[in-house]
């Protein structure tokens, strides 16, 4: 078999194995609205930076209402959806559960130009949940939403009750280590995304190889996306949201967190912002959460920390009762 043939069987092997891929995707709609969350959406309609958008939420009421609540902000590469189990266990110990889409992810506005900045989400957030009529309540952050959790922490600490932060992302600042990259190349990057690339990612980073077959909803979600003719204003949304994950850092502020404070940490997760653009040794310096997980305890006065041990990026969905236990338990005491 000569070269040339060897290379264009390998190049429809690829081509037939990516349209396979493609075959099992759900062509998505920009904001969602052909997938269907486990609960009741709303949609709160917010002006902001001159412009018209909504933002979408879920607000489950249990059937035995204890009078405390939780709000649940998601990580970037996911959506409120993902707290399926999560809200069901919550609202069976009687809390009432609000989970807001982002502006720029989920069902929620996904603007073509929009200043991204955690002080705004978190002004969008307080914003939805004063028209809910909540004067307080526990915060939850998952990844991006640990680190919009800690901001609005800081912005709102008489309305923020108790602060929990499940492998946030940003107990570190990576531009101390990662040469910047402009939003051009982060909407770049996110124009080549695709299935195999989102499942890579997500395999290496967050599941550390070990690989199950429920993890592959979250990835047709984002890889729905690409199927859209629209996907170029999501791509752009993601880079913007990139930008301000890099460039606003909450580390710093940590000490300045009132609220009582749970971090729950899988200590196998490696996530890092910008480790392609290191080399390998300063790659192996990053995203060690088995010490970020430690050092920010100390960092935030009346904090507790619950290590998870060969547990990835997504505690509530890899070992979901290694998560709502001790999530349960600081929110009741």
């Amino acid at each position: 078999m000569t070269k040339r043939i060897l290379i264009i069987i390998l190049f429809l092997s690829s081509y037939q194995y990516s349209s396979a891929q493609d075959d099992n995707l759900q062509w998505l709609d920009i904001e969602l609205s052909n997938y269907q969350y486990p609960y009741a959406v709303s949609y709160l309609p917010l002006n902001i930076q001159e412009q018209d958008l909504k933002m979408a939420y879920m607000d489950v009421k249990p059937d035995h209402y204890n009078g405390k609540s939780i709000v649940l902000f998601h990580g970037k590469n996911f959506n409120g959806a993902y707290w399926e189990t999560t809200i069901e266990a919550l609202t069976r110990e009687g809390f009432r559960v609000i989970v807001p889409d982002q502006i720029g992810f989920g069902k929620s506005s996904k603007p073509a130009n929009f200043h991204y900045t955690f002080q705004q989400l978190a002004l969008n957030t307080k914003a939805l949940l004063d028209s809910l009529q909540i004067k307080e309540s526990a915060i939850l952050g998952h990844s991006m939403g640990g680190m919009l959790a800690a901001r609005f922490a800081l912005m709102y600490p008489d309305f923020t009750e108790k602060l929990i932060l499940e492998n946030p992302i940003g107990l570190e600042d990576w531009k101390l280590k990662v040469p910047y990259k402009p939003v051009e190349w982060w909407y770049q990057n996110e124009l080549k995304k695709n299935y195999e690339g989102i499942k890579k990612y997500q395999l290496t980073n967050y599941y550390d190889n070990n690989w199950k077959s429920e993890y592959d909803q979250w990835v047709k979600l984002l890889a729905g996306w690409t199927l859209n003719s629209s996907y170029e204003t999501i791509a752009w949304n993601a880079a913007l949201t990139y930008d301000m994950i890099f460039t606003q850092p909450v580390v710093y502020e940590f000490k300045n967190i009132s609220a009582p404070t749970l971090l729950i940490i899988g200590t196998r997760d490696r996530t890092a912002l910008g480790k392609n653009l290191v080399s390998e040794e300063v790659r192996k310096t990053m995203g060690l959460y088995d010490q970020l997980g430690r050092i920010t305890k100390d960092r935030i006065p009346n904090a507790e920390l619950v290590e998870l041990s060969d547990i990835g990026h997504l505690p509530h969905i890899e070992r979901f009762e290694g998560f709502i236990t001790p999530l349960i338990d600081f929110l009741k005491n």
